[in-house]
């Protein structure tokens, strides 16, 4: 990357792509210098996909997210948020993103350790090993059940 150009974000989430949490944390980090930001939705698998073809299935969950996301994240940024809907697999589905348009840093929102299927994978620590800084922001439980969400916990991985 060279000085001139903006650092490219890219931010992994699915049901906290809104919360207040991960905004404060887009907003923190566009405040620290010129920054480009992709939301990651991981195409989420229900069902009888899961066992068929997992990466064969519709993907209007995941653009859902991002229509409804994006211009939340685009006002925490102060710039235009692209959206692109990745593998079911978040950890595939980051690799491809990071392999396709090549990005500086990751920032990973999850739901609470309680409900956090990503956490309990270990995903922030997998990809912090493809070199690139990592941050976590955890929703509270508070934000799994919908209710608007105060707590922060962001970390680098």
């Amino acid at each position: 990357m060279q000085a001139n150009n903006p650092t490219r974000v890219l931010v992994v989430a699915h049901r906290t792509a809104a919360t207040q949490p991960l905004l404060d944390a887009v907003r923190a980090r566009a405040e620290r210098g010129p920054c480009r930001f992709t939301l990651l939705v991981p195409n989420p698998v229900h069902g009888l996909e899961k066992i068929l073809d997992p990466e064969d299935h519709d993907a209007a969950d995941a653009q859902k997210v991002i229509e409804q996301a994006a211009p939340k994240l685009a006002q925490a940024a102060g710039s235009p948020v692209d959206g692109i809907v990745g593998s079911a697999d978040p950890s595939a589905a980051v690799q491809d993103a990071i392999n396709m348009r090549g990005f500086d840093e990751v920032i990973i929102s999850t739901l609470s350790p309680r409900f956090s299927r990503w956490l309990k994978l270990d995903l922030p620590h997998k990809l912090a090993g493809l070199g690139l800084p990592v941050t976590t922001v955890t929703a509270s439980d508070r934000a799994h059940t919908g209710e608007e969400d105060g707590a922060q916990s962001a970390s680098a991985a």
